[in-house]
């Protein structure tokens, strides 16, 4: 077990993350359904690549946003879960400085990419519903292609900075992360320095993308409600309804636990560590598990290629 007790230093070579403060006794348990979501999150990502790759009826805007998605939950759960899983079963509780700093970029980076591309997906579901006529003209492949290295080049813009600041200043008290992987502020909190620069320049990136890609992702959805509630038939209605609503609690489930690991690091001190160090696991680990379900198995189009594909095998 390793010895958590306050060290003296100043330019670390390593970093011991806690894992769940005050949990440690339940790191085995816990280790479980993390690891269970992890395998699904990594076939189901897998597969979904594999059927959009294989299945030229789905190479359309909306799949290739969501190839996008995929490849992006898989850097977002691969980035933490294996360090984390190492923790939990291993008690391998030490990181380089440097692979802190690398493993933080992958992750605020990758949490930046995804957020834009479910407003690239909401976007396109706007379109298909509330102009399919024009859908195959205004989202052509160059424009998707473009919006996605939009969304890309985003998130890795903004978040680079972050490493740089974190590695300026000096770690004189503890080099003991109260956390399961190199979060921002976690991180930066141990630092022997007034990092008010890096508290505020967060906080402003978050303002930044959180900000615009909730507004995009609701009025997309507003207008798409709109649009349903004029559908004549009932059935329509509801189909469509119950797809969007699958959309929405995927949406709810990256951006609240995100918004509140983000935002308690600043401005609360009364959480429970365990409890704050839980929720902000939830976004890296629930989404990239939902999202191949959610957007595909509940898709029509890839259940119909599954099962052409298994009937061909078959036959």
């Amino acid at each position: 077990m390793v010895d958590f007790n306050s060290t003296t230093f100043t330019n670390p070579s390593t970093f011991f993350l806690m894992g769940i403060p005050g949990l440690e006794d339940l790191h085995i348990w816990i280790s479980i359904p993390f690891c269970s979501m992890y395998i699904v999150a990594l076939l189901g990502n897998i597969f979904i690549l594999f059927i959009i790759k294989t299945e030229t009826a789905l190479h359309e805007p909306m799949f290739y946003f969501l190839s996008m998605l995929a490849i992006t939950d898989l850097t977002l759960s691969t980035s933490t879960l294996p360090k984390m899983l190492g923790i939990f079963w291993f008690s391998d509780h030490e990181i380089s400085f440097h692979a802190c700093l690398t493993q933080m970029f992958f992750i605020h980076a990758f949490s930046g990419v995804e957020s834009g591309l479910l407003v690239a997906m909401a976007l396109d579901r706007y379109v298909a519903i509330c102009n399919p006529l024009r859908h195959s003209s205004i989202l052509t492949n160059s424009v998707v292609a473009h919006v996605g290295m939009v969304a890309l080049l985003r998130g890795l813009v903004l978040m680079t900075p972050h490493p740089f600041l974190v590695r300026r200043w000096p770690y004189c008290q503890s080099n003991v992360v109260p956390h399961t992987y190199c979060e921002h502020m976690a991180v930066v909190k141990l630092a022997c320095a007034d990092i008010s620069i890096n508290s505020l320049y967060s906080l402003a990136v978050i303002i930044l993308i959180v900000g615009t890609d909730v507004t995009c992702i609701s009025l997309s959805y507003v207008q798409i409600l709109r649009t349903v509630f004029n559908l004549p038939s009932n059935d329509a209605r509801l189909k469509t309804l119950s797809t969007c609503g699958s959309h929405v609690c995927v949406i709810l489930t990256f951006y609240i636990p995100a918004l509140f690991s983000f935002l308690t690091h600043r401005f609360s001190k009364h959480i429970p560590l365990h409890t704050h160090t839980l929720l902000a696991n939830i976004y890296l680990l629930v989404p990239p598990m939902l999202n191949p379900i959610i957007y595909g198995v509940r898709t029509r189009h890839i259940r119909e290629c599954v099962l052409q594909l298994f009937m061909t095998k078959i036959n």
